[in-house]
């Protein structure tokens, strides 16, 4: 066990209230006398920072000196457990892991390698294809066939993403810009999941829960149901394990419920946003964070959580006293 680093921090936190509580519920069933501090921009406007018990403010990632900061930071609160939620911090944090890992801090980001296949969705296909995951065919920009579906492939929450049914939609500038890729239109006979899967430290499958997107709301899920079936029985030896995977990705794929076809587009090596259903569906990945990186414990393979569980999202709020 870390005696001198035992304090937890989530980075960007933003929204992540229930990411936030999961986390501060499990360092108290093990009667960890941790500290769960969070980071944001502006943490006073952060819903999630509210609930941590301490809040810091950082810049972006982007920013001059932002790892300095970082692990200045982690040094001065004893932060033995670094937890990021974002994209856009993924590859920065793979870089410096193991400067954090020499002064006994584990930032829970997979391997940089890694990461960037994460966040180039065209060598996010080649993984998938070569653990024999299908994935919606690549189309050349110069002899597309409509409808088809274009994204950036670095992009994230659907950010510049359109479906083309004709020629006409497709602009000069979307044609002409390096970043964009095309792929064949997935219709809607086929639903959507977000599978949350679990790595240990060594690369190793430990837990997959297929999440069902019934609603989506600004990139998010705000309705979806856990299943244990087909999506479940194609992934779970396919992906038993992932060079350089470490702790919580999340798999984004479409499934035809009836002829059992797969379409997988991406993989993000972070918690997903609608992860607190896996979480009361049983899948333990904050408690699992804990006994593995903290305490440090061996952790066993677990597909014990609930299928058919639902989840409706509705909004809340976090009350501020004394706000300037």
């Amino acid at each position: 066990m870390k005696t001198n680093k035992f304090n937890v921090l989530l980075l960007s936190a933003g929204r992540r209230v229930e990411l936030i509580k999961a986390i501060k519920q499990e360092l108290q069933l093990r009667g960890l006398q941790s500290m769960m501090f969070a980071t944001d921009l502006k943490p006073e406007m952060s819903a999630a920072c509210q609930l941590a018990d301490q809040a810091f403010a950082l810049s972006r990632v982007t920013a001059p000196g932002y790892m300095d900061q970082l692990l200045a930071l982690c040094l001065e609160q004893k932060v033995g457990l670094v937890i990021p939620t974002i994209d856009t911090e993924l590859l920065s944090l793979a870089e410096h892991r193991e400067r954090f890992s020499a002064e006994g801090i584990d930032l829970v980001i997979s391997d940089e390698s890694l990461v960037r296949v994460c966040r180039d969705k065209r060598l996010t296909a080649q993984l998938f294809n070569s653990v024999g995951i299908d994935v919606p065919k690549i189309l050349d920009r110069q002899l597309l066939a409509f409808p088809c579906f274009a994204k950036p492939y670095d992009g994230s929450r659907s950010v510049g993403a359109a479906k083309l049914c004709h020629a006409a939609d497709l602009s000069d500038g979307m044609r002409d810009d390096p970043k964009m890729m095309f792929m064949e239109f997935i219709d809607q006979s086929f639903e959507e999941y977000t599978v949350d899967a679990y790595y240990d430290r060594k690369g190793i499958l430990k837990c997959l829960v297929p999440r069902h997107r019934l609603e989506v709301r600004d990139g998010e899920v705000n309705k979806g149901v856990t299943r244990k079936h087909h999506v479940y029985e194609y992934l779970i030896d396919k992906l038993a394990k992932i060079k350089g995977a470490r702790g919580c990705l999340t798999v984004q794929l479409f499934a035809h419920p009836h002829e059992k076809r797969y379409a997988a587009l991406e993989i993000n090596p972070r918690f997903g946003g609608g992860y607190p259903l896996s979480y009361s569906a049983g899948a333990n990945y904050p408690g699992w964070l804990i006994d593995e990186y903290l305490l440090p414990k061996e952790i066993d393979f677990f597909d014990g959580w609930t299928s058919d569980l639902m989840m409706l999202r509705y909004d809340a709020h976090v009350l501020v006293k004394n706000a300037h």
